[in-house]
């Protein structure tokens, strides 16, 4: 009777298809046209109608993954000789521009991804990595890494979005932040302790560039565990351009502050929805992971109380 019910299932032809894709974001960089396309062979043959043992499911899912938006495939049919094709689509985190001026999108993976025609997502912008091999180095698939923890720091938070408006890559494959408000520019050192760092330089703005102004300050430096180092410009700004710095930090410090209270919100639903499941499953472990949530964003954190004004010297 098995070998039966195989044998009609194969004499059956595909009723259709239809085609699941699974994608974290709301921007779709390839849509179901794209995937009917790859599916018919680029035209070469229909999937419907055609017999099921013509198929190579196996095949076909090989031939999906290889677009470099699909990260995982998976085809099967049902009962009813319905094509089931799920696809998984990549979610690009930040935007990277080679010392070439050729450009390309990370997902969370670190995978290189192209430039889509359908659209260009709004992500954090990294200049200047130094290659453009298709095979990368060591020291280069690192600096990807610290290219991701940035970017994905950065991402979700809606104030950093706003001022940071791109980073550069030194010859020392160090990060260089120019921001979007202020004529400075922010040493960041490395991708590691993304958090710590961006705490210290929002401690700064809050604590001393609310009142001086950003456009005083010809260099930020945050890289060094503790504190945060301010280098003056060496001309002194007129009273208006002053005013008008202060002024626009104040319009900043406004929208961390409504980033923070954001921030808190989710951690609050985010606590209170794991109470909730303690209450029902008193798990130790579970009390332990609602205790220990904090935002994202932390002036008051011990690493980030000493700052430093240091005037530059000719």
């Amino acid at each position: 009777m098995l070998i039966a019910a195989i044998k009609v299932k194969k004499e059956k032809h595909c009723a259709g298809y239809t085609i699941d894709i699974d994608s974290k974001s709301d921007q779709l960089f390839i849509d179901k046209k794209d995937i009917e396309v790859l599916l018919n062979g680029n035209g070469a043959f229909a999937v419907k109608g055609r017999s099921l043992k013509a198929f190579d499911l196996g095949k076909l899912e090989q031939q999906l993954e290889k677009n470099p938006w699909i990260s995982d495939a998976e085809l099967f049919f049902d009962n009813n000789g319905l094509l089931m094709v799920k696809v998984k689509e990549r979610v690009p985190i930040g935007r990277v521009f080679t010392v070439t001026g050729n450009s390309f999108y990370i997902d969370s993976n670190c995978a290189r991804l192209p430039l889509s025609d359908k659209l260009s997502a709004r992500l954090p912008v990294f200049t200047g990595f130094p290659s453009d091999k298709e095979k990368l180095s060591a020291e280069d698939k690192l600096l990807l890494k610290h290219i991701k923890s940035m970017s994905q720091y950065i991402l979700p938070n809606n104030f950093w979005m706003a001022q940071v408006a791109q980073v550069d890559i030194n010859t020392a494959r160090q990060f260089e932040i120019i921001p979007t408000i202020g004529n400075h520019i922010i040493e960041f050192g490395d991708g590691t302790d993304c958090d710590k760092k961006f705490n210290r330089l929002l401690v700064f703005y809050r604590q001393i560039i609310s009142k001086t102004g950003f456009n005083i300050y010809e260099r930020v430096k945050v890289q060094y565990a503790g504190q945060v180092v301010g280098v003056r410009y060496a001309a002194a700004l007129s009273k208006y351009d002053s005013i008008q710095a202060i002024k626009s930090v104040e319009k900043l410090i406004a929208l961390a502050q409504n980033e923070q209270e954001r921030l808190i919100r989710m951690d609050s639903i985010e606590v209170s929805r794991m109470q909730h499941r303690t209450d029902n499953d008193q798990s130790p472990a579970k009390m332990s992971d609602t205790l220990s949530l904090k935002p994202s964003i932390d002036p008051s954190a011990k690493d980030s109380t000493r700052i430093s004004a240091n005037k530059k010297t000719n």
